[in-house]
């Protein structure tokens, strides 16, 4: 896959199947774009680009008073799946408050038709881009009579009566319905940090803990609680068990910390970057009583991981 970070840099091909959006988590509803794409590409002898934006749109328009978005996949995890899924060519353009006020129309024209070459437009079920979102199907088809391209939509993808959607995977893990999101996504959440000094508690107690901090301050954490996880370690994938929240039982801080623990492991991880999978949602977090409760519960918790990789690998 070549990427391209100026649409001035991408060589102009007019049998250029096309697809725009963020692709934020490059879930099972983007992957049946993708699908449509290379079906086409490979019936037209054409080739697949996909247009998307970084940083994430909503990061730049969202307004300071709410809540800032928390992004399913960092630029470079959405380029690892793209890569994957064997597009030919992803164009990564710098958005800005500027290019928020591209109208659609001048987008189509200047972008996809003028430097790209668009064939075959493939979109969403609910795809809108451009200055107020005006870049809907019906302009998109008229715009295609204009220019000689085609335009054809995607039907949404449903897992159990329920369309699946970025915002919906987003609530899902920050709501605690790990496997939901996980289905939705259609592989296993994961988030990139490098391991970090902690306080040492656990290591002295019989639980070395990884101290994870994320690459991307963006990257949303799933929900406060115990899940287990697995990483590549010593280039072996080790299965253990994360705690995701502000530890009540020994501190009154809010800050969020993600530590992990992980089973039969004592490798040196400090300044590594490690690759942290979410496998199963075990419990919330929780305030013990005393510190015997928390490792009695700390006990169950690892034998509720060990269970769960032993019957579901």
């Amino acid at each position: 896959m070549q990427t391209y970070r100026s649409i001035g840099d991408v060589p102009f091909d007019r049998h250029s199947v096309v697809t725009v959006g963020t692709f934020d988590g490059v879930h099972v509803g983007h992957r049946a774009i993708i699908e449509r794409m290379q079906l086409y590409a490979r019936e037209h002898a054409a080739r697949t680009v996909i247009v998307t934006f970084d940083p994430h749109p909503r990061l730049v328009l969202t307004r300071s008073s709410q809540p800032p978005i928390g992004l399913l996949t960092t630029l470079s995890e959405k380029h690892a799946l793209l890569q994957q899924l064997g597009i030919d060519i992803l164009v990564v353009l710098p958005f800005t408050f500027e290019f928020a006020q591209t109208p659609a129309s001048e987008f189509v024209q200047r972008v996809l038709v003028e430097r790209i070459g668009v064939e075959h437009l493939v979109i969403g079920h609910d795809h809108s881009f451009g200055k107020d979102r005006a870049g809907n199907e019906e302009l998109l088809r008229r715009l295609g009579q204009q220019f000689g391209y085609s335009v054809e939509r995607v039907d949404p993808v449903s897992l159990d009566g329920e369309v699946v959607s970025s915002t919906k995977i987003r609530a899902a893990l920050q709501n605690g319905q790990l496997e939901k999101a996980n289905l939705m996504l259609g592989y296993t959440y994961s988030v990139e940090g490098i391991v970090v000094h902690g306080d040492g508690r656990g290591r002295r107690l019989g639980y070395p803990t990884a101290n994870i901090e994320l690459l991307d301050p963006h990257k949303l954490l799933p929900a406060s609680g115990v899940y287990c996880v697995s990483a590549l370690l010593d280039g072996l994938q080790r299965k253990g068990m994360a705690n995701i929240g502000v530890r009540p039982t020994f501190t009154d801080s809010a800050h969020l910390r993600l530590e992990a623990h992980f089973f039969d492991y004592s490798g040196y991880l400090y300044d590594q970057k490690i690759v942290l999978r979410f496998h199963k949602y075990v419990r919330a977090e929780r305030k013990f009583e005393s510190v015997d409760m928390f490792w009695s519960q700390l006990r169950d918790d690892r034998d509720c991981c060990e269970h769960y990789f032993a019957t579901s690998s």
